[in-house]
């Protein structure tokens, strides 16, 4: 309803200039315009009615550039508006809506832009380049339940998986207490060889309000970043936290590329026959968690101790992951749907649900 009112708002802003030009040229009288009008400025006038016209087109059409043409009608129409104010200033208040719906549109291409020209330096800095192989013969090494997922899923059979590309659909809660989920879809790009990914989460909390999110994990290190609108930063965190934050998380996916179990900057220890701690140190983080696995060799859990909070006192809180529903992708079972939960002192807080919608390897050319 809200884009409908906006599409509306633009036709009717561009088709009241039409009447400055109209009235510039004798068309009609429009005896409400007390004003003269001379052909030049008329001239202007249809201008900025068509540019407004074409940016509710572009607008209708998804044109992700439709923000230019409205920024164009805008500053002529403002232009305009100064030089016939006793007739026109009211125009000012379409306008200034305008200008704001335009502003977040021309923020949202240029977050979108800057995280585009990050996956795109992830995939050319990306181990995909050097065609690494699978230490396979390691397998036997590794605890019995880490070596059961893995030959389950014929890992000793395939190729090392060199770079992941996959999309979610997400529900998401974003304070305990909260009773409805807020959906969201996002986009995900692994380099297991160096490792690293890039997340990006476009979520609408209400109506009116779009937030967009991007988690970073690079050279070790990691970054999160959400903005309103695409526009203002909520948060922009970075931090030895935030790095063993990120790396975990990036431990705990590699459930959907199993040949990185093989990783050399990863280390298992047995813990029971049907679970593992794997340890995880590159470029100076360290971060370990709890793999759990079914008797028929299927991964069911991951657990670790994760800081909630980037502040200074905060402290770490156990942070699960469990799988929902399985599903053979490549040849390889896959977790398709997994519920993420924090346990805290008030009881267990499931903050958000994934469902895997699309799953690709080895292919970052497509990008």
């Amino acid at each position: 309803m809200a884009k409908i009112l906006f599409v509306l708002l633009l036709l009717f802003h561009g088709l009241i200039h039409i009447m400055g030009f109209l009235k510039a040229f004798g068309i009609s009288g429009l005896n409400q315009l007390t004003q003269y009008f001379s052909k030049t400025y008329g001239t202007l006038w249809l201008i900025a009615s068509v540019l407004f016209i074409t940016a509710s087109a572009l607008f209708i059409f998804r044109n992700e550039f439709w923000w230019v043409t409205a920024f164009a009608g805008i500053i002529l129409s403002q232009i305009l508006i100064f030089a016939f104010w006793k007739d026109a200033k009211f125009g000012s208040i379409a306008n200034l809506i305008i200008f704001a719906v335009a502003l977040i549109a021309c923020s949202k291409w240029n977050f979108n832009r800057i995280v585009s020209n990050e996956i795109k330096f992830l995939i050319h800095h990306s181990g995909y380049t050097e065609k690494a192989e699978s230490d396979t013969g390691k397998i036997s090494k590794l605890p019995a339940p880490v070596q059961k997922w893995l030959l389950k899923n014929g890992i000793d059979k395939k190729d090392r998986i060199l770079f992941v590309r996959l999309k979610q659909n997400i529900l998401m809660k974003t304070k305990p207490g909260q009773e409805d989920w807020t959906e969201a879809k996002s986009e995900q790009y692994f380099d297991p060889v160096q490792p690293s990914f890039i997340w990006k989460v476009d979520m609408k909390m209400y109506p009116l309000i779009d937030i967009a999110g991007r988690d970073k994990f690079f050279n070790g290190k990691g970054e999160m970043l959400i903005k309103i609108f695409s526009l203002y930063s909520i948060v922009n965190a970075s931090g030895d936290k935030i790095d063993k934050g990120t790396m975990q998380r990036f431990l705990a996916e590699i459930v959907w590329f199993p040949s990185e179990a093989l990783s050399p900057f990863i280390q298992w220890e047995i813990i029971d026959e049907l679970s593992a701690k794997a340890t995880m140190s590159y470029k100076g983080t360290t971060a370990s968690g709890n793999f759990y696995f079914n008797e028929h060799g299927d991964f069911i859990k991951f657990s670790t101790m994760r800081y909630m909070e980037n502040e200074i006192d905060s402290g770490e809180k156990e942070w699960i992951i469990t799988v929902d529903e399985n599903k053979i992708i490549n040849g390889i079972n896959i977790p398709v749907k997994i519920n993420v939960t924090w346990r805290l002192e008030s009881g267990d807080w499931t903050w958000l649900k994934i469902e895997l919608e699309d799953l690709e390897y080895n292919n970052p050319s497509e990008y």
